[in-house]
Formats: C-alpha cells, sequence, structure tokens
C-alpha cells in the first residue's frame, strides 16, 4: 500500500469522534486551554508507548517466524473490517465528554500519558493496521515506528485543533451529534474497505 493510502486512512480514523478528542476537550471545559494542550502532548506521549511496544513486539515475531507475522497481517486485517461494521452499524457515536476538574497543566499532562498508555485498544489497533502497510526489504521496526509517529502525530493535531475550537464544538449539540455520525460512518467504511483490500491483495500474491 502506498503511503497516500496510509495517510489517507490514518487522517480519517484521527478526525473520527472518539475517547482521546472526547478527554481533551473535556480538559480544556475544566481547566482551560493550557490543560487541554498539556493533555495532548501527554496523550501522545502516551501513543507514542503503544508505538514502540508494537516495533518491538512485532519485530521479534518476524525474527521467529515470517509465517506468525504473515498471520497477524490477516487477523489484523480482519478486525480492521470488525471495527469498521462496528461503527457503521452503532447508531450514536459516544460523544458525551467525561467529567473531569481542572488540576492545572502538569497534572494534565502526566494524566494524558497514563490514560492513553494503559488504552488496551490503543494497542490492539496499532498493532492490527501497522502491519498492513509494511513491505518486505526494509528494516520492519523501523517502517513501524515511522508509521506509528505518523499515527500520533495526526491524532495529536486533530486533538489540538479540537482544544482550540471547543467553545465552538459544545455550542450545538445537534450539529455536533450530526458530525460525529457523518465521521463515524465515514471512518467505518473506510476501516472496512481497507480490512477487505488488503486481506485480498494478500490472497492474490
Amino acid at each position: 500500500m502506498s503511503l497516500l493510502a496510509f495517510l489517507f486512512a490514518a487522517l480519517v480514523l484521527a478526525i473520527t469522534p472518539g475517547p482521546g478528542i472526547a478527554y481533551v476537550v473535556a480538559r480544556t471545559v475544566a481547566g482551560g486551554r493550557p490543560e487541554g494542550l498539556a493533555s495532548c502532548l501527554g496523550t501522545a506521549l502516551g501513543g507514542l508507548v503503544h508505538v514502540l511496544a508494537a516495533a518491538l513486539g512485532l519485530s521479534l515475531l518476524i525474527a521467529q517466524s515470517a509465517w506468525a507475522f504473515t498471520l497477524v497481517k490477516y487477523v489484523g486485517a480482519a478486525y480492521l473490517v470488525y471495527l469498521g461494521v462496528r461503527m457503521l452499524v452503532r447508531r450514536s457515536p459516544a460523544d458525551a465528554l467525561p467529567t473531569v476538574r481542572a488540576q492545572g497543566a502538569r497534572r494534565a499532562f502526566r494524566e494524558g500519558i497514563l490514560v492513553e498508555a494503559l488504552n488496551v485498544k490503543t494497542a490492539l489497533f496499532f498493532l492490527a493496521f501497522l502491519p498492513q502497510f509494511t513491505t518486505a526489504g526494509s528494516p520492519l521496526a523501523l517502517q513501524l515506528v515511522l508509521l506509528g509517529s505518523m499515527c500520533v502525530a495526526l491524532n495529536t493535531l486533530v486533538d489540538v485543533l479540537a482544544v482550540f475550537g471547543a467553545a465552538r464544538l459544545l455550542a450545538s449539540s445537534t450539529a455536533r451529534a450530526a458530525r460525529a455520525r457523518l465521521l463515524n460512518r465515514l471512518a467505518g467504511g473506510t476501516m472496512v474497505l481497507l480490512g477487505i483490500v488488503l486481506a485480498t491483495a494478500r490472497r492474490s500474491s
């Protein structure tokens, strides 16, 4: 898969409303822009923890068995389809903001790291998503780190934009829900299509 295809898929997934965006917006509402931006930086570092873990774990896996790594790619493609179907059939995206209190930028930063680093769903997603775009003949660990870092950068950029636009996002719950449903369906369709295309390409090669 080309880099452009990866960037498109990663961007669609980054702008889809989810727990990460809800958390940084809630932190902004509770403690203002400084806490919101600090939480963005924290979740970015927490995301990099998952990137490094995926790079190390998958690199060790392929060193032991190329067949096992191929199996991981198939299972990952199936997982992407599963996530996409769930997003498509979900009636209303979870756009409620978590309840948080103002705690200061430093604590928001530390809490952001923990919130993301301990998120098992993020770990599973990186393990399923990143291997689909690796190519043979290049260092696997380096590819995974670069691709994962791009994902984290895109997610963080969207989070920062959400922080700056928090007041506007919260101004109309109806408009927010409509945007969330549209983006949810777009992301769900993207993941289903991506998983099918990747699995089909592997079978034909």
